[in-house]
C-alpha cells in the first residue's frame, strides 16, 4: 500500500490508496474522524494514529479571520491541498454547500474539490437564509446528484456524504431530517449525517432509516462516548470546529486576562514548547 518514503522517515501514500483505505473504514465498525483546522493540528492529529481526518469549515475560517462559511472557494480549495499533503490519511472535505445553489455550479465545484487529492466530500442543504433555512426538497436532492455525477465523471473513488442541516438551522424536524438523508442516499450519498442530532432515540432512527449505508454523529459536547454510538450503529464520528473552539476558548480566556487585569496565569498551565515541538520533529 505504501509505495514511498518522504523526509524523515514518514511514509507516502497515494491519492487512491488513501481513497481506498477511507472507504474500507465506512464497511464495519465505528471510527473516530477529528477536524484539525491548519497543517500543525493535522500532522498532531495524525500523530496521535487517528485512521482519517476531517476539515471544519468553522476552524478553518477562524484561522483566517472570517466567520464560518464566509470563506471563499479558492481558500477552501487550498485549504484542502494544504491539508491533504501534510498527512498520509485519509482527508474528508467539508465543502460546505459546494459554494454553489444551482446543481450545475454544484457539480463544476466537486470536480474542483476531487483535484484536490480529498478523499471524501460532503454536500450540505442549508442555504443560511433564516426564513428558509434548507433548499427546497427536489432542488437538494438534485445538488446531491450533482455531487455524484461529479465524482463518478472523474473516475474517482471519493466518498460523498449528504448533510442535512435541520437540526443546526432552525428545523429540528427528524421526519423531514430522514426524508431528506434517505433520499440523499438514493441520489447517490454513500454516508450520512445529521448534524446537531444529539439523542440517542434520534441517532438510532436515522441508523435505523438509511441502513446499510453508513451514518455520521458529530459529538461537540460531552453528551456520549464512542462506545455508546458504536452500540447503535454508528459508523462514523467527527467533532466538526469543537478541537478549533477548545483550541480558541484557551487562547481567549489567557489573551483576556492579560489585557483586562494585567496577570498571565492562563499562561501557566500549557503544554511546554519542546512537548509540541516533538510532534513535528
Amino acid at each position: 500500500m505504501l509505495n514511498a518514503e518522504g523526509k524523515k522517515g514518514r511514509m507516502m501514500t497515494t491519492v487512491e490508496d488513501r481513497r481506498r483505505a477511507f472507504r474500507r473504514l465506512h464497511e464495519s465498525g465505528c471510527f473516530v474522524m477529528p477536524n484539525p483546522w491548519d497543517a500543525g493540528s493535522a500532522r498532531v492529529l495524525a500523530r496521535l494514529r487517528f485512521p482519517a481526518l476531517a476539515t471544519t469549515s468553522a476552524g478553518f475560517a477562524w484561522s483566517v479571520g472570517r466567520a464560518d462559511n464566509h470563506v471563499t472557494i479558492e481558500q477552501a480549495l487550498t485549504h484542502f491541498r494544504a491539508i491533504v499533503d501534510v498527512v498520509d490519511l485519509p482527508i474528508n472535505a467539508d465543502f460546505e454547500d459546494g459554494f454553489a445553489i444551482d446543481p450545475a455550479g454544484v457539480q463544476a465545484n466537486v470536480a474542483r474539490a476531487v483535484e484536490t487529492g480529498i478523499a471524501g466530500v460532503s454536500i450540505e442543504d442549508s442555504t443560511r437564509d433564516r426564513a428558509n433555512p434548507l433548499f427546497e426538497f427536489d432542488l437538494a436532492v438534485e445538488r446531491v446528484k450533482a455531487a455524484r455525477r461529479a465524482i463518478d465523471t472523474a473516475g474517482a473513488q471519493v466518498l460523498l456524504t449528504g448533510r442535512s442541516e435541520g437540526f443546526i438551522a432552525g428545523r429540528p424536524d427528524l421526519h423531514e431530517t430522514i426524508r431528506r438523508l434517505t433520499a440523499y442516499a438514493e441520489a447517490g450519498a454513500e454516508c450520512l449525517f445529521a448534524p446537531g442530532i444529539r439523542t440517542r432515540a434520534d441517532i438510532q432512527a436515522v441508523v435505523n432509516a438509511v441502513s446499510p449505508k453508513p451514518v455520521n454523529v458529530v459529538v461537540g459536547s460531552d453528551f456520549t462516548t464512542v462506545a455508546e454510538l458504536a452500540d447503535i450503529g454508528v459508523r462514523r464520528i467527527s467533532v466538526g470546529g469543537a478541537l478549533a473552539r477548545t483550541a480558541w476558548s484557551g487562547f481567549l480566556q489567557a489573551a483576556t486576562e492579560i489585557a483586562e487585569r494585567g496577570s498571565f496565569s492562563g499562561l501557566a498551565p500549557t503544554t511546554l514548547s519542546a512537548d509540541i515541538n516533538g510532534f513535528f520533529g
